[in-house]
């Protein structure tokens, strides 16, 4: 899901090499440059005897470089951010040309729930109640075709969102998936473009009926495109409004807010956040965790990670994670403003 590091390619390349190289023209080139004697330098016996050490000896780098192959393919990380809550921060199109991003979460779809018409927040980007939004389908599109998955998402810290049951949250599922999944309806938010899945960024109204929204829409994959489910939760442990849905097993990415949360975020010590991310990768059954961050000291009210200490502190502790994804930042507007991304981008 990742972009393939330099040192990944040039092992690879190393490792292609070497295990293309014959062995026996080096015995014959031996032999070969001591023909002035009356016998060869090397036996038969000899020869095979060498040809069996220099055949280990292929193995065993062959072997050592694909350890290093795969230790760097596993500690390789990506980059997540969220887009949409300011008009300065470029359109998608451009945010996804960058080259900085794997994942690119839409912000938000901010009321749902209870009976209420479901409605986007995309703040200075498009107006949805003229239907202006659905000009997005060619940026959603062409940030595909990069590879870099697209998500919606729910909630965020000021919105009218609630799930009343179970049969709420089916029927929100339902909405989501004809409204911006593989499903069809003729009043798309977004236009025809199809999002790679759902981001649950929830911070206020209930705690109950989240993990019934996460299987109602994990059940669309058996439909065709696999929807992924994503998740920002805060970083004291368990999240208070989600975790009983990160308990399902259901979420492939989960970004950890490690921000404006002094009891688990970094704070010129890296032993709270350590001890925060130890628990969020050991008990939540999540294909990858996510470091999340705010990308400037405005952009939160406190948890800014100078880029410094990030690298030279923060990631060298926690890339060794089996589950270690990457970075989250919070946002795009805040990220133009200091380069926050570009700055870290090679040591995720």
């Amino acid at each position: 899901m990742f972009q393939q590091s330099a040192l990944q390619g040039a092992s690879f390349l190393i490792y292609s090499k070497i295990g293309s190289m014959p062995i026996d023209p080096l015995l014959h080139y031996i032999n070969q440059h001591h023909k002035h004697l009356n016998t060869p330098l090397l036996s038969s016996a000899t020869s095979s005897k060498i040809h069996t050490l220099l055949k280990m000896a292929k193995q065993l780098v062959l072997f050592s470089l694909l350890i290093m192959l795969l230790a760097v393919g596993i500690n390789a990380g990506g980059i997540a951010i969220y887009w949409g809550q300011n008009g300065g921060e470029g359109t998608l199109a451009d945010t996804c040309s960058t080259g900085n991003y794997d994942f690119i979460n839409l912000a938000f779809l901010a009321t749902f729930g209870n009976g209420q018409t479901p409605m986007i927040n995309l703040a200075g980007h498009c107006d949805p109640y003229s239907n202006g939004c659905t000009n997005l389908t060619t940026d959603i599109k062409s940030c595909q075709a990069k590879g870099i998955k697209v998500m919606l998402t729910l909630g965020g810290a000021a919105g009218s969102y609630y799930l009343t049951s179970a049969a709420d949250a089916k029927q929100i599922a339902t909405y989501l998936w004809n409204n911006f999944l593989g499903g069809k309806s003729p009043t798309r938010p977004l236009g025809e473009a199809v999002l790679d899945g759902i981001d649950f960024d929830i911070e206020g109204g209930t705690t109950q009926h989240w993990d019934d929204l996460a299987r109602y829409l994990s059940e669309y994959s058996s439909q065709g495109k696999k929807v992924y489910l994503t998740a920002a939760p805060q970083c004291p442990f368990p999240d208070a409004y989600i975790g009983t849905a990160l308990k399902t097993g259901l979420f492939d990415y989960v970004w950890v807010q490690f921000y404006n949360n002094p009891p688990c975020q970094y704070s010129g010590g890296i032993t709270n956040l350590e001890d925060a991310w130890k628990q969020w990768t050991t008990e939540i059954p999540a294909t990858k965790i996510f470091l999340g961050l705010p990308a400037s000291p405005t952009a939160a009210g406190s948890g800014y990670i100078p880029v410094g200490d990030l690298t030279s502190q923060v990631l060298p502790a926690i890339k060794g994670t089996a589950k270690y994804g990457g970075v989250m930042l919070w946002d795009k507007y805040y990220d133009d403003q200091t380069g926050y991304s570009s700055s870290i981008k090679s040591h995720v």
